[in-house]
């Protein structure tokens, strides 16, 4: 599940695709009508990967809270996001116990339900391309690893050679004291 170029606009409902960034801008793309519109500078615009729900340690990224309720529902639409706000609360405690029941209200569940279900319905909901990149990434950093410690090892060689070269040209250079 990539959330990169997936945007929340203050005061547009649903989610839009980043298309260009323009001198005023943005070019974005509705994810449910797929009209393209200006978004302006001024506009509060939030790109979903940046955005996370408060919890009693610290925080947890939003596509974490997808990947739970995606595990939860079986990778299903979940309840509606006009439901009571005593049924969300209960259904935000079952993905998330440890959520800041003071700082989290009803209004950012409604949206957070209301996104997990627009980007299922969309399929772009997909945790198996997030284990593949997982295990890629994994695989990328073994390499680069073994990639440095070598890289370290040779510098320090060369470092040495240096040092021993400076060290015989200054005695070289040295005259001796009449």
């Amino acid at each position: 599940m990539d959330l990169k170029g997936i945007l929340s606009i203050g005061g547009y409902g649903g989610l839009f695709k980043l298309i260009k960034q323009t001198k005023n801008g943005f070019v974005v793309e509705s994810l449910i009508d797929k009209k393209r519109m200006q978004a302006f500078a001024t506009s509060k615009i939030s790109t979903l990967e940046d955005i996370a729900i408060y919890t009693d340690e610290g925080e947890i990224h939003l596509k974490d809270v997808f990947k739970k309720i995606f595990e939860k529902e079986d990778g299903k639409s979940t309840i509606n996001h006009k439901v009571s706000s005593d049924e969300l609360k209960s259904f935000f405690a079952e993905i998330i116990p440890e959520y800041d029941r003071e700082r989290v209200y009803v209004s950012d569940m409604k949206k957070v339900i209301n996104w997990y279900n627009l980007l299922v319905d969309l399929k772009m909901v997909d945790l198996e391309d997030d284990a593949k990149k997982e295990d890629t990434k994994k695989d990328e950093t073994k390499e680069v690893v073994k990639e440095t410690k070598g890289k370290k090892e040779t510098k320090k060689v060369e470092q040495k050679e240096n040092k021993q070269k400076k060290s015989v040209k200054s005695k070289k250079d040295e005259k001796p004291k009449e």
